[in-house]
């Protein structure tokens, strides 16, 4: 299938455009990335993330001057996350300095307690134990000393040990299909409980109106040796790659491809600095990602100006790159077109978890498939004319 066929476009003799925008969008970059900095998440920097799921869309206002109020806390963000229906808030905690001795999970407890003192404190009208944050043994401990609704009469002590646990598995189960919150007693009328055991919940236990869906903790020392891991990832990838283009093809063809990895990160980077988006474990897979990609691309270009260097030996040396940019146009665009829709729908689609992965993907994409064209090619071609002016004057 040809989408383009015939094309004698001069991709050289637009690379000043090509490069004034590359300097444009780099400055741009540059300025973000010293004025705002880069956000790092908390698997860089260090800090604790707690996930929490509201029964009702949450005051994300109202949570962070409780937090901002609450003793101790000092939360950096309270953001949505996952989809605006879901009720889903994380709340970042800053970094702990001293990891060696401050537990930070203890700071989990601390947002839990100014919660419920906030929403649940009512609600709970005396009664110790939330049905949405128990555990499973904590129920099937429960019906078995209380046997709510007799449901554990006439049993031996092995099948009331059994039926206790069974029971407790799907009020778990039903918690866990729900996203973490039974909303009311009704849904558990649905699983074939009797009023009675149900009336013996009520006392006992109160549906709350939030629960801590998980906690992810990472220290400053352990921060720090990913950060050290990922540029190092990112560091030698470039270097494999300098090292087999250059071996394949001439050391020129290997710095230009750096020159265009580096452009793809940088400018990728700058974009996240500009939108304030996280940069995880997961958008550094996707700058490894958009990095093979890109070269990849500019492999297919080289490739094909090493055969064309021996077909077209009477052309000059911009004739043949703007012929083997020409010729790998039609498979540029049906590569890179293809994977762009892919990486665009899961973003689109791909809910908030894959939302700064996918971004990456797609910015990459684009940018990935310019440079090969705009930045590589141009290098070797300049070098190529370095090159011809030192044997003309030897």
């Amino acid at each position: 299938m040809d989408i383009v066929r015939n094309t004698k476009i001069d991709w050289l003799g637009k690379k000043w455009i090509f490069i004034g925008l590359s300097l444009v969008l780099g400055v741009v970059s540059l300025t973000s990335i010293f004025t705002r900095g880069l956000n790092l998440g908390v698997d860089f920097s260090g800090g604790t993330l707690v996930y929490v799921k509201f029964q009702e869309t949450p005051d994300l206002g109202r949570i962070r001057s409780l937090l901002g109020d609450a003793s101790g806390l000092d939360a950096e963000a309270v953001t949505r996350f996952d989809e605006p229906s879901a009720n889903e808030v994380q709340i970042r905690l800053p970094r702990v300095e001293d990891e060696e001795t401050t537990d930070m999970g203890l700071k989990s407890a601390v947002v839990r307690e100014a919660l419920f003192q906030e929403y649940d404190s009512e609600r709970a009208a005396g009664r110790s134990m939330d049905l949405n944050e128990v555990s499973e043994a904590e129920i099937r401990n429960w019906i078995t000393a209380n046997d709510p609704g007799g449901i554990l009469e006439g049993l031996g002590v092995n099948e009331s040990s059994q039926k206790a646990e069974e029971i407790a598995g799907e009020i778990t189960d039903l918690r866990i299909s729900n996203r973490g919150l039974i909303e009311d007693y009704s849904e558990l009328e649905a699983l074939g409980f009797s009023d009675g055991f149900i009336s013996s919940l009520r006392e006992d236990f109160y549906l709350g109106s939030f629960a801590i869906l998980s906690v992810e903790s990472v220290g400053p020392k352990v921060g720090s040796e990913m950060r050290e891991r990922a540029q190092n990832a990112i560091f030698f990838s470039l270097l494999g790659m300098l090292i087999y283009i250059a071996f394949r093809f001439r050391p020129i063809y290997g710095l230009a491809a750096i020159a265009a990895l580096f452009h793809d990160v940088f400018l990728t980077l700058g974009l996240f600095s500009l939108t304030g988006r996280e940069i995880s474990l997961t958008v550094v897979a996707a700058l490894l990602t958009l990095v093979g990609y890109s070269i990849n691309d500019s492999i297919v270009i080289f490739d094909r100006v090493r055969e064309n260097l021996k077909l077209m030996r009477r052309a000059d040396f911009a004739t043949i790159v703007n012929t083997s940019i020409n010729q790998t146009l039609n498979r540029t665009i049906m590569t890179s077109g293809m994977t762009f829709l892919a990486v665009l729908a899961l973003y689109l689609l791909g809910g908030e978890a894959l939302n700064s992965f996918s971004f990456a993907l797609v910015i990459g994409i684009v940018v990935g498939t310019y440079s090969s064209i705009a930045i590589a090619s141009p290098i070797v071609f300049w070098w190529q004319l370095l090159m011809e002016k030192r044997k003309r004057k030897a």
